[in-house]
């Protein structure tokens, strides 16, 4: 075992120290923030998840909850890559919250990731079924149900994922640029005919926060970033991790958060601050494309449409990854079975995992449509805000880690750094922690079906700490690598 206290560093078995790392190691900054900031799925998010936040929330102040969740992450990320230079291991949250809060935590939080993840993939491709049924029924006429698609999707993302992490970048990135100027034309359109009724700043006002529910605003603000520390999950296939991650991380959080901020301001002035939540309410799916078609066109908005599937299937293609080289570092440290770490010989990607998280997510997608759940209104709706409380939670506990870890190393940074910023990181996410689970009835529709929902999620941490402790009693040397 690795003496934190006296090294300050924890390496993964077998990773950039001792016995060398297996997988490609051609990833740099602009590449990891590519994946990152396709993960978000910017025409996806603006497109799907702004109307749905507007519709749920009933507040018109997501362009300010978004630029408020910039600035919690950016406070969040000092402690986070500060662990990333210390811990080099790719679980990320997991590895993090092992290396600060101990064995049992570490691997309870590395079941809720896995967890959470696994619910935005089967989720948000079950938007991807959803748009590629829309356009083929728009241009062809021809009725096709959303999860034939989906299954379709996964299976280009299970050849994707199985392939060298650069193939997937290439996708991601190209995708990326092509929604991310098809926004910017909306943007630039919108400003330019002064909106619905004149531009303004009340949506980032503070005084709208009393309008609507402000725990779902700001829930679905979060889901916007989420992903972003797959800066760290790549760290095994970037060219120079210690200094990649970090800049990655503030890279991707400071383009996140300013792109959406501004769009969202956008879509809203260009609805109109008053209407545009009924708007949101009546056509949720048709909201954007609707604004779209008046301010620039219809052949832009006929683009939108396509570019809508793609920029889903680049979200589900980057979470993927991430559960993918979730279960990889999970399986080299032994708490999964050992052929999750099989790197293959010629793409050197954790091959073998990718096509567990792929089986996995095409089961969850068959078993999910036979129960008749609509795609948007329940998968992506319930799946997205029960993976978010997730995430917020493990950022949560990955702030208090970073307190603990530094309390017990030696030469450590500030303390301003290593316990002053973290406790004000921890304290926010909590407060957002707690906004989210007094709304969540809200976004389910039912107070039964929220308790069931958030019970799935917490079960799913408990089954990492149960999991530890029966490796504490009957593989103690497993334990011991944890």
């Amino acid at each position: 075992m690795t003496d934190l206290s006296k090294t300050g560093h924890a390496e993964a078995p077998g990773g950039e120290a001792g016995s060398g790392n297996p997988l490609h190691r051609g990833l740099g900054v602009s590449q990891i923030v590519f994946m990152v900031v396709a993960a978000a799925a910017p025409l996806g998010l603006v497109a799907g998840g702004v109307p749905l936040a507007l519709a749920v929330s009933g507040s018109p102040g997501m362009p300010l909850y978004f630029a408020l969740s910039t600035v919690l992450l950016l406070v969040f990320a000092v402690g986070f890559t500060l662990m990333a230079g210390r811990v080099r291991d790719a679980g990320a949250f997991y590895a993090y919250v092992q290396a600060g809060l101990g064995r049992i935590p570490g691997l309870s939080a590395a079941t809720l990731a896995l967890f959470s993840y696994t619910l935005l993939l089967v989720g948000v491709n079950a938007y991807v079924g959803v748009a590629a049924s829309n356009v083929i029924e728009r241009y062809a006429d021809v009725g096709s149900p959303w999860w034939a698609w989906a299954l379709v999707s996964l299976g280009v993302i299970a050849f994707l994922g199985y392939r060298d992490i650069e193939l997937s970048a290439k996708v991601l990135g190209a995708v990326l640029v092509l929604e991310s100027l098809l926004l910017l034309v909306l943007d630039l359109g919108i400003v330019g005919h002064g909106g619905a009724h004149g531009l303004t700043a009340e949506p980032v006002s503070p005084s709208i926060v009393g309008t609507g529910s402000l725990g779902l605003g700001v829930m679905f603000a979060l889901f916007g970033f989420i992903g972003f520390e797959a800066t760290a999950v790549f760290r095994h296939e970037a060219k120079d991790p210690d200094v990649t991650v970090p800049r990655a991380t503030y890279v991707a959080i400071l383009v996140i958060g300013a792109f959406y901020s501004f769009t969202v301001w956008a879509i809203v002035v260009g609805a109109g601050v008053d209407s545009v939540v009924g708007a949101a309410q009546a056509d949720p799916e048709g909201l954007v494309l609707t604004l779209t078609r008046s301010y620039v066109g219809s052949v832009w908005a006929d683009a939108m449409q396509l570019l809508l599937i793609t920029s889903q299937f680049a979200c589900v293609l980057a979470f993927h990854n991430v559960v993918t080289r979730y279960q990889f570092a999970l399986s080299r440290a032994g708490a999964l079975p050992a052929s999750l770490s099989v790197v293959h010989p010629r793409h050197r990607a954790p091959s073998a995992s990718s096509a567990v998280a792929s089986a996995v997510a095409f089961v969850t997608t068959l078993v999910v449509a036979s129960l008749g759940l609509d795609p948007i209104g329940d998968l992506y709706a319930w799946f997205s805000g029960a993976a978010t409380l997730g995430i917020v939670l493990l950022m949560a506990a990955t702030s208090l880690a970073v307190v603990g870890f530094f309390r017990r190393t030696d030469g450590r940074p500030s303390v301003w750094r290593t316990v002053v910023v973290p406790a004000v990181a921890f304290l926010g996410l909590a407060c957002v922690v707690c906004m989210m689970v007094a709304n969540f009835p809200l976004l389910v529709g039912t107070t039964t079906g929220a308790w069931v929902i958030g019970g799935l999620v917490a079960l799913s941490a408990v089954a990492g700490a149960v999991q530890a402790l029966v490796l504490r009693a009957r593989r103690p040397d497993v334990y011991e690598r944890l």
